[in-house]
């Protein structure tokens, strides 16, 4: 086995009381209470990780796990409770702060659908019931793009989280019976346009004159006057709107996708952008504008 030691880190294991680790070296980031309190909210004992410890001149300096330190002392009660830590005993300042810098360098993330497989496989509701709906209407989530298959699972996940089941269900209903499947219809851009106008707009969005007016609109020239607009699934659901209104005796109030902005993104404001009114002739004389 000696062999092999070169590859083994010189490091033991010991259970040390919270209140012992010293979490205040100047190349560490900042403390997040919001992610320490909202992993205590879901708090799951197999998920805590050994914290990696640096013991020079008898104190126990982290240098990987404070927010797991805190996670247990707020979810413990206590600073007394122990936690395990890898121990490094060999090590200076400034390689705790290299090692710390670099040891996420060759870690290769997890993928979303990677996530959300594995969470089907583990029984978790929310993504069993996602999946669950996306196959009744005869697709999959899947990794690549291929036809009946939706990449932007991490879009699917996040509409289910923030507006429900039933609003993920009319979202795809409306673009698989307006772009009849197409797979580039389930773009996180395109999804999101869609919500936006039904969160908007509710039972005033017509399906069947979505259907009628954007069905005949190629993704292709949808995406292009999107990206005309502005970035993001904003400027989809303007264009979406845009089509959607044409000919219309009585449009739909673009005031009211506005105003509608900073509640959908639950008081967050996109890309910098402030609240505007807008009404039908200011967007018509700026397309007037792009045109000339």
């Amino acid at each position: 086995m000696e062999k092999y030691n070169e590859f083994v880190p010189n490091v033991h294991f010991e259970l040390v009381p919270i209140k012992d680790l010293v979490s205040n070296q100047d190349y560490q980031r900042n403390l997040s209470m919001l992610h320490v309190k909202k992993a205590v909210e879901n708090f799951d004992l197999n998920q805590i990780n050994p914290i990696k410890v640096s013991r020079r001149g008898g104190v126990y300096y982290v240098f990987n796990g404070q927010h797991t330190a805190e996670i247990v002392a707020m979810a413990s009660g206590s600073r007394d409770t122990p936690v395990w830590c890898m121990i490094y005993d060999d090590l200076e300042y400034y390689e705790e702060a290299d090692i710390f810098a670099n040891q996420m360098k060759n870690v290769k993330p997890l993928l979303p659908i990677e996530i959300f497989n594995a969470n089907c496989e583990a029984g978790n509701n929310q993504e069993l019931v996602i999946k669950g709906l996306v196959e009744s209407y005869n697709l999959k989530i899947s990794g690549s793009a291929v036809p009946g298959s939706i990449t932007a699972v991490g879009t699917l996940e996040i509409i289910y989280e923030k507006y429900g089941y039933e609003m993920l269900d009319h979202v795809l209903k409306l673009i698989i019976m307006t772009w009849e499947g197409e797979q580039k219809s389930f773009s996180s851009n395109i999804l999101n346009g869609v919500v936006r106008l039904l969160y908007a707009f509710g039972d005033r969005l017509d399906d069947e004159i979505f259907k009628e007016k954007l069905g005949v609109v190629s993704i292709k020239e949808l995406s292009k006057l999107a990206k005309e607009r502005r970035a993001g699934s904003l400027g989809y659901a303007e264009a979406m709107l845009l089509f959607y209104n044409k000919n219309k005796k009585k449009p739909l109030q673009w005031n009211i996708l506005y105003s509608s902005k900073a509640r959908f993104k639950k008081g967050k404001p996109e890309d910098g952008e402030k609240e505007n009114d807008i009404d039908q002739t200011e967007t018509d004389n700026k397309d007037k504008k792009k045109r000339k």
